[in-house]
């Protein structure tokens, strides 16, 4: 298989990041792949890089990073048969936790060995495609809000840190929500549009996704202060947010969100500007390296063999 590593250099420590880059790239020149490697050296890269592999006849490229690397990589390989695999060095490698793939990239890199391609879907703002989930609100004012030497340093405690700040501050923001045209008004402190399945790597929030029915689900926290908030998060954290009666779950093809005043929005985990927004999914969108077992056999629908060989063949 022809793959190119596309990497980020400010991932993790230098030598460390060196190192994992050898020993994977030296796993799969031993199984036959012929390896290239290209880092990313500022904001948009990784789309350019994963272009020109689809340029060149690349079959697969690698993401060797975080999530912010993954989704710059997908918008280069979105509607291509060029397939997406990840080497998980990031702050949350949400996506590798999603597949249940290994954190450690020696033990990732053999477990991609023995992983099927298949289709999935992915997420569109305008011409953004996400793979994970949009946020609208508090979440992406907390991203927003956090440099990536912060997010380095810090890891996961820097979304604490500053959503605990910001939080004391929230109050429930008057929304319009449209989903696949039927009207929705609310008073929202949040939304959480999930593709996949995982929140930051940690909860499932939008629980009942799979990543290739041609849906997207929505989940709206509804409330008007701090302690909604609190209560959500709980709820969230226990399991039980779908027994919470300020919490409601649909699934659509397409939202639409307008907000009085304005909530900032964000995708994988990546400011994008404000509302309002205009969401899709769409279908297929992307082929993925995808291990074979995967936790709860969850995250994709039972037809998922036809769906792939479809896209396939296209």
């Amino acid at each position: 298989m022809r793959t190119l590593i596309i990497f980020n250099p400010l991932a993790g420590q230098a030598e460390l990041l060196e190192r994992e880059l050898d020993y994977a790239t030296d796993i799969w020149r031993a199984h036959g792949w012929s390896v290239e490697r290209r880092p990313t050296r500022s904001a948009g890269d990784g789309t350019a890089l994963a272009r020109e592999a689809v340029d060149q006849g690349f079959e697969l490229v690698v993401a060797a990073g975080g999530d912010g690397t993954i989704n710059e990589v997908i918008n280069g390989l979105a509607f291509t048969k060029t397939v997406l695999a990840t080497l998980p060095l990031g702050t949350m490698n949400v996506w590798a936790r999603e597949l249940g793939m290994p954190l450690q990239p020696s033990a990732a890199a053999t477990t991609l060995l023995d992983c099927s391609v298949h289709a999935i879907d992915l997420g569109r703002v305008g011409e953004r495609y996400f793979l994970l989930m949009a946020g609208i609100g508090l979440d992406a004012a907390i991203t927003a809000s956090l440099d990536s030497q912060q997010k380095r340093r810090l890891g996961a405690l820097a979304y604490v840190l500053r959503g605990t700040q910001l939080a004391f501050g929230i109050r429930g923001t008057r929304t319009r929500i449209v989903l696949d045209g039927k009207q929705l008004r609310r008073r929202v402190l949040q939304l959480v549009i999930g593709n996949s399945q995982l929140y930051g790597g940690l909860v499932k929030i939008t629980d009942k996704a799979h990543i290739n029915d041609g849906l997207l689900d929505i989940c709206v926290l509804r409330g008007d202060n701090v302690w909604n908030a609190i209560q959500h998060t709980i709820a969230i954290l226990r399991q039980r947010h779908t027994y919470d009666p300020h919490i409601d779950y649909y699934r659509a093809r397409t939202i639409d969100v307008i907000a009085y005043p304005r909530l900032a929005v964000q995708v994988d985990g990546d400011p994008i500007g404000f509302t309002p927004v205009s969401i899709q999914v769409v279908p297929g969108a992307l082929l993925a390296l995808i291990p074979n077992q995967l936790p709860d056999n969850a995250l994709l629908t039972l037809d998922i063999a036809a769906k792939s060989a479809a896209v396939l063949d296209r």
